[in-house]
């Protein structure tokens, strides 16, 4: 009988433990977030991805009252942080802002981690349109006199690309695939050095977002004959959409989202999605990422994994179609 007793209270006390770490658990998630938030931007400061990781966490913590501390993580083409992410505590106090870049590059080098299972997507934030631009020394005012012309040169003509294996080399290989064009590859370190070599006609095209390309587009230093999306670009209504242009096929756009390693409680990655859905609905950050090209864009955590892999197929085949390899 002494046996059968401790048997009962060894059980006992295994189900008391068990129901007071799910207790705990649950407390600590209704408590979120009680403690500040790592917001990792795997790319150096400054740039678009830091801006944004700062707008998106000063909104976070007015709403919730903890810091959210933005954290740069540059290196290894975006690998760095977002290792850094895949191997932190899943528990909605490290999070990540990435781009595109996370859909393209497991495919051109080796990362460590697997870029669908290994994360929890929690939001999208905002998306920036694309622009088709040439130098006005190129004989062409429109997109089909640039495809005709590309056509009629096949080979001969060149564009700017940042980098073998980014978001802005595989939106010009896209367009080359959309356009039927044979166009080659000038790889510059930036948007900048790019631009600054398509202004100075040692290249003919770029493919650029909309915050760079603004100044030249309205100085008459570069033309612009096309951008994505549904409707003209308020900042520059001049210039048509693509499938106005004649090229509805092509819709490449850059985009930001936010992820949190895999794991996390699902009522954490909800509040945060809901918060951020909330946020992109308020007149003042509307505002703000629009004055820097950017559009907002409002997806849940359900809708963004739908949206990561249907990216990840869709530059699998870009990069094979294009035969596009790096030297990782």
């Amino acid at each position: 009988m002494k046996v059968w007793n401790a048997r009962v209270t060894a059980v006992a006390m295994v189900l008391a433990g068990g129901l007071a770490l799910q207790a705990g658990g649950a407390t600590a998630q209704s408590n979120y977030p009680n403690k500040p938030i790592r917001f990792i931007a795997p790319f150096p400061p400054g740039g678009i991805t830091t801006l944004l990781a700062r707008l998106v966490g000063e909104k976070l913590t007015e709403a919730w009252g903890q810091p959210v501390i933005v954290d740069n993580r540059p290196g290894g083409n975006t690998i760095i942080g977002t290792e850094l992410l895949a191997r932190a505590q899943p528990d909605g106090y490290t999070l990540i802002l990435t781009t595109t870049s996370h859909a393209i590059v497991p495919h051109l080098q080796k990362v460590p981690y697997d870029p669908l299972k290994d994360f929890a997507p929690v939001a999208t934030i905002a998306n920036n349109e694309t622009l088709v631009l040439i130098h006005p020394s190129v004989p062409a005012s429109t997109l089909q006199e640039f495809i005709a012309l590309a056509k009629s040169r096949p080979g001969k003509l060149n564009y700017a690309s940042l980098g073998t294996g980014g978001i802005q080399h595989l939106a010009s290989e896209m367009f080359k695939l959309a356009a039927g064009v044979d166009i080659q590859a000038i790889p510059y370190k930036g948007a900048g050095p790019a631009i600054t070599a398509l202004i100075a006609g040692q290249v003919h095209m770029s493919i650029q977002g909309t915050a760079p390309s603004l100044p030249h587009i309205k100085s008459g230093k570069l033309k612009a004959l096309a951008i994505t999306g549904t409707s003209r670009w308020a900042a520059a209504p001049q210039v048509p959409t693509f499938a106005e242009a004649g090229l509805p096929a092509y819709d490449q756009k850059y985009w930001q989202a936010v992820l949190a390693p895999a794991g996390t409680p699902a009522p954490i990655v909800q509040k945060l999605s809901a918060e951020i859905g909330r946020m992109l609905t308020a007149s003042d950050l509307r505002e703000r990422l629009v004055a820097h090209g950017m559009n907002p864009w409002i997806n849940t955590s359900a809708q963004l994994a739908e949206i990561l892999n249907s990216e990840m197929m869709k530059f699998g085949k870009i990069i094979q179609a294009a035969q596009i390899k790096t030297d990782h």
